[in-house]
């Protein structure tokens, strides 16, 4: 399979307030994303999962480590050769709302990047750009809309419309359907599958919904404090959870059936969320981790392959986590 992201122990930190401070976002973490899978990432809010997509797609600078495109370093180009290599790397941000210009119609938001670009005449880029409008299911009458005259769903797929005008070959999609309604959700996703096929794209498919991202990704990383927890195929992921992070994000997924039908047992976390400005030692997650012992403590487990394709960092994979 051809590789088209390489991901090596990249590190993504930001200055503190105060002098000398440092949070590390991502934290030595690494990974491969082959053409044509999508690669989902999971994860709380604040375990650096977005910040991972905007580097992966250029919009923030590695503090260490070395990201790839089809074996190339982008951050090495030129400004120049920069500008157009990101054309085949976009991204789709989680609040439609935000990512349009409230003073352009939606016909010139999907145009503008074609227009930034330069690409062929004017009349060139608005065909292609009302091509991509009814590609992604607008109605054409919506192209002359401004964004507060649209739904939200509505003005998703515009975003999506705007991040296929310029032909990309992966697509980083971060939380890009946690702001729409439960019943639009299903059609986003059917969407993005259709468009998969359809421009053989290549998805970086970034959530913290644990089922969303099990039910459209081929692999699943999960992503703890900055690190990689657990990484491996989407069906073996979610039938067997060898991670007391992962087994407790599934045991948390709500199940749609009465209480007095369900069988499960929670796995509720217990202790609070360590401070990014001091990382706890050894294993990141065992000050919550019902597991841990004094070697969690001392001791950072080591990324290690569990099974043929699923890699663990835990000192006791696979070992069921006692239900709350």
């Amino acid at each position: 399979m051809t590789e088209i992201l390489s991901v090596d122990d990249l590190e993504i930190a930001f200055a503190g307030r105060s002098r000398g401070q440092v949070v590390k976002a991502v934290d030595h973490i690494g990974f491969k994303v082959h053409k044509g899978e999508t690669f989902g990432v999971i994860g709380e809010s604040g375990s650096g999962k977005s910040t991972l997509g905007r580097c992966i797609v250029c919009l923030l600078a590695p503090t260490g480590g070395r990201i790839t495109h089809f074996g190339k370093d982008p951050f090495a180009l030129s400004k120049a050769e920069l500008r157009e290599h990101r054309r085949s790397f976009q991204i789709i941000f989680q609040d439609p709302n935000s990512a349009l210009d409230p003073r352009m119609t939606i016909l010139e938001s999907v145009r503008e990047p074609l227009d930034v670009a330069g690409i062929g005449t004017r009349d060139e880029r608005t065909l292609k750009a009302l091509t991509m409008i009814d590609r992604v299911a607008l109605a054409p009458e919506l192209a002359h809309r401004y964004p507060h005259e649209i739904s939200g769903g509505q003005k998703q797929r515009a975003n999506i419309a705007r991040a296929l005008v310029l032909e990309p070959t992966l697509i980083v999609c971060d939380e890009v359907v946690a702001a729409l309604d439960v019943s639009i959700q299903a059609d986003m996703l059917n969407l993005f599958a259709d468009l998969q096929r359809d421009f053989n794209l290549t998805y970086v498919f970034i959530s913290h919904d644990l089922r969303v991202v099990a039910h459209v990704s081929d692999r699943v990383a999960v992503m703890y404090f900055g690190k990689i927890v657990e990484l491996g195929p989407a069906g073996a992921l979610m039938e067997k959870p060898l991670h007391p992070y992962t087994q407790a994000l599934m045991s948390a997924e709500p199940e749609p059936v009465p209480v007095h039908m369900r069988n499960k047992q929670r796995v509720i976390l217990k202790g609070e969320i360590p401070s990014a400005l001091a990382p706890p030692s050894g294993c990141r997650f065992h000050t919550r981790c019902p597991l841990a012992v004094a070697e969690c403590v001392a001791r950072e487990p080591e990324w290690r392959e569990i099974e043929p394709g699923r890699f663990v960092a835990c000192h006791f994979a696979g070992q069921p986590v006692p239900a709350t």
